[in-house]
């Protein structure tokens, strides 16, 4: 069942401020767990890390910087 522009657009506002925050906080703890690595290595886990998350969000942000589809024209 697709998600309403609606709710699209409260889940893309939760996943912003809630969600990624703390995907940074474990993102670097998980790091720092380890013996801290060489700095391109770390480099590159935190890029890996950063695009890893918008994919299953990719559907949650699609389209909700446009207006309201369902919204009854004015």
């Amino acid at each position: 069942m697709p998600l309403s522009y609606k709710a699209r657009k409260r889940w893309s506002i939760f996943a912003i401020v809630v969600a990624l925050p703390l995907y940074i906080v474990v993102a670097v703890n998980l790091v720092e767990m380890f013996d801290r690595p060489p700095f391109l290595v770390e480099l590159l886990i935190y890029v890996v890390l950063g695009i890893v998350w918008t994919f299953p969000l990719k559907k949650v942000f699609l389209g909700v910087g446009k207006p309201d589809p369902d919204a009854p024209p004015d």
